[in-house]
């Protein structure tokens, strides 16, 4: 490909340029500042140590907050994988949830809208819709709101806000280095995937959460800055926090090497059929009952204390029937305990998956700031151990375990939730380190996502941003269309006339609805006419010369480029069309156009890759 273009300004379709080329050239905007490969993947080692940092301090923050909420003590140390003792404020303790419930709404409406509910789908909208800008101040507020969220009460997960506070630490940075948008946007997605990475120990499935679902693109100048920013986020993590896992599962043993036992691999598929249509019945409840608060028009505060105490009174509710609060805060205790044998009794079991699901859908749709990974945890852990206690009472001799269907469960209602199948898979075995749950975990994740999506297009993240109006591809083969050859979607439809010659002598040359004019100046292309878009001012403009209304918002592509190749210099100069030419060596000259790309070629080109 030809690396010349001609350096001239955007402009509009049937505009009269009026001074020509110099005018042109004083309005030329400096253009964003695009980084080599290695230097943007040592700015994204900066973006692993902050959000490395950044999910530290979000973990010591919750256990203060934590402490202080539900025993009155002053202390950072805090285990989430144990079960805490009764709450001194005794049925007080229902209205915990309430009073910081108020302080996030107070800090979400006074600094930062976009640190409300569980900031994925804020962060997708950034990429999409937004140009991967996320504002600074969004990483303040949300580690703020969503620790209080988090620490006292409220049924959402750490993963939602450390994720969108890396990610405004990388859009930010960006920003400020004033990079071109897939830099930025890369940058944004490198900070997420790093928090997710730090905040479970998990660098594997930091990299895939950050490609399966924030990357619109995958390649090595996207791809590599992420597995930089996230490798080094999980061991600088590491050196301060240590390199446990976040979960003890019950029976840490060697990779079983007998054949794969029939009754775990049934089971396992039913798991991921009941994960299915779980991951859909959560999916439709998140989705309405957030509808429903803010269609309420109820005063937000309001809101938000109705939601809390209906949390609060659940949390208290299982700590007298079962004697720990279970549903509130992150749940990671019960999880921890189901994982080592601890609750297997089925009725329990259900009853905790549907106390979830409803604190969680309450809590979120009430306005509180944290993520649904964690939930999704609970939930598919506490119904895949019922479903294996079910298994077990059935067949007592098949050897099935309880804990490795609570694992198995995670897995496939993270992945039908989320549709990021690879991450849920790789995650819980990063979590667990139990190899041997793998086979079963396939086959259930990949059935949960299948039923789910059968249900309902839409994941826990997107279906947010569809009822916004602002909806994002739901699958990312959309885009196959990019790879086509030019020469294939090109216009050879075009006539190449002198700058000099008027436009009533155009007009016998050529077809005015069709035609498409490259305008020369001696042996150099000047500019680009669609004579179609000057009908309307034929007559006035019948004298003017060609080289006075043609517009200099076009590139020099070479014949061998693909689509990809060239719309991505046209975004990234600004320009409006591609005039294709034969070689790529020296000046192009006019002899040796093939070819025209406008926005009629592109529309084609996508009509014909999605309807044949």
């Amino acid at each position: 490909m030809s690396s010349r273009a001609i350096i001239v300004p955007k402009g509009k379709e049937g505009e009269t340029s009026g001074g020509g080329s110099r005018q042109a050239e004083e309005d030329v905007q400096p253009p964003e500042r695009e980084l080599s490969l290695p230097v943007l993947s040592l700015l994204a080692v900066v973006v692993g140590l902050v959000a490395a940092a950044g999910a530290i301090v979000f973990k010591y923050l919750i256990a203060v907050i934590y402490n202080f909420s539900f025993y009155q003590t002053f202390s950072v140390h805090y285990d989430p994988t144990a079960f805490g003792g009764a709450s001194p404020l005794g049925a007080f303790v229902i209205f915990v949830p309430v009073i910081g419930g108020l302080i996030v709404v107070f800090l979400v409406r006074s600094f930062a809208p976009e640190a409300k509910g569980h900031g994925v789908p804020e962060v997708m909208y950034a990429i999409y819709h937004n140009a991967g800008n996320v504002r600074g101040v969004v990483a303040v507020v949300k580690s703020l709101a969503s620790a209080l969220s988090i620490g006292t009460g409220a049924s959402v997960g750490r993963e939602g806000p450390i994720i969108q506070i890396g990610s405004s630490f990388g859009s930010t940075f960006a920003r400020l280095l004033g990079l071109v948008r897939p830099q930025k946007i890369t940058l944004l997605s490198a900070g997420a995937g790093a928090g997710i990475a730090a905040t479970f120990n998990t660098p594997l499935g930091g990299v895939l959460f950050a490609s399966e679902v924030l990357l619109p693109e995958i390649s090595p100048r996207s791809f590599l800055p992420v597995v930089i920013a996230t490798a080094t986020a999980t061991y600088a993590y590491r050196l301060i926090m240590g390199g446990e896992t976040a979960f003890m599962v019950h029976a840490l043993g060697s990779i079983q090497e007998s054949p794969v036992n029939l009754h775990e691999i049934l089971f396992a598929a039913v798991t991921g059929v009941v994960m299915g249509v779980a991951a859909y019945v959560f999916v439709k409840l998140l989705a309405y009952v957030e509808d429903r608060f803010e269609e309420s028009h109820v005063n937000p505060y309001l809101q938000n204390a109705l939601g809390m105490f209906a949390v609060g009174l659940m949390g208290y509710g299982f700590f007298l029937a079962s004697g720990h609060y279970h549903v509130i805060s992150v749940g990671y205790s019960t999880i921890q305990d189901i994982l080592v044998g601890g609750t297997t009794g089925i009725l329990l079991l259900l009853a905790l998956f549907v106390g979830k699901l409803l604190a969680t859908t309450i809590s979120l749709g009430a306005g509180a700031s944290g993520g649904i990974f964690s939930p999704c945890l609970f939930m598919g852990c506490t119904l895949g151990a019922a479903i294996g206690a079910v298994g077990a009472a059935l067949f007592p001799h098949a050897e099935i375990s309880v804990p490795t269907f609570a694992m198995i469960g995670m897995g496939a209602m993270v992945g039908g939730a989320t549709s990021a199948v690879m991450t849920a898979i790789v995650m819980i075995f990063e979590m667990t380190r139990d190899y041997n749950i793998i086979l079963p975990l396939v086959l259930a994740v990949a059935l949960s996502i299948g039923i789910r999506r059968s249900l309902v297009a839409n994941d826990i993240y997107t279906i947010k941003l569809r009822n916004r109006g602002r909806p994002i591809p739901t699958n990312r083969t959309t885009n196959m269309f990019l790879v086509q050859p030019v020469t294939e979607i090109m216009s050879k439809n075009f006539v190449v006339l002198p700058g000099d010659m008027t436009v009533a002598q155009a007009l016998k040359e050529i077809d005015v609805e069709a035609g498409k004019v490259i305008v020369t100046d001696g042996q150099r292309i000047s500019g680009f006419i669609r004579m179609g878009t000057l009908r309307t001012d034929m007559e006035k403009l019948a004298g003017e010369r060609l080289d006075e209304i043609s517009s200099n918002a076009f590139i020099i592509a070479a014949e061998r480029s693909n689509l990809n190749d060239v719309i991505t210099r046209m975004s990234r100069r600004q320009r409006s069309y591609a005039i294709v030419i034969r070689g790529n060596r020296g000046v192009p000259r006019p002899e040796e156009i093939v070819g025209v790309i406008d926005r009629e070629e592109v529309a084609q080109s996508v009509i014909r890759n999605h309807y044949g």
